[in-house]
């Protein structure tokens, strides 16, 4: 993939992520905090807990930092993140993460929450 087709695919991907935990603050009882600074969103929970999801251009991978772990999804063909070590796709290991750090269910997918 190009450099400017992966950065675009990642700014969109980035811009759904921001505008769907943008909505589960507004629309629900989840405390969270959204901080957005270029290629960087910073998610901080009610408990001080950060989420930091990022794309990486040179790896040309969206890559997510968590207390359980680092994780890096790659582009496939069908537009689809997917993880290159455990397989997980993006939208569900977000949504995944997310409840577990605001103890409510969430689900998160690339059409928004």
């Amino acid at each position: 993939m190009s450099n400017p087709a992966f950065l675009a695919a990642a700014q969109s991907t980035l811009d759904v992520i921001e505008s769907a935990l943008g909505a589960l603050a507004d629309q629900t009882d989840i405390d969270i905090d959204i901080d957005r600074q270029g290629n960087v969103l910073k998610v901080v929970f009610d408990s001080g807990t950060t989420l930091v999801i990022n794309s990486h251009e040179a790896a040309q991978e969206i890559w997510v930092a968590a207390r359980t772990g680092g994780f890096h999804y790659r582009l496939q063909d069908d537009q689809r993140w997917i993880d290159g070590r455990s397989g997980d796709e993006l939208f569900a290991a977000l949504s995944r993460l997310v409840s577990e750090l605001s103890g409510q269910h969430v689900l998160l997918s690339s059409r928004g929450a």
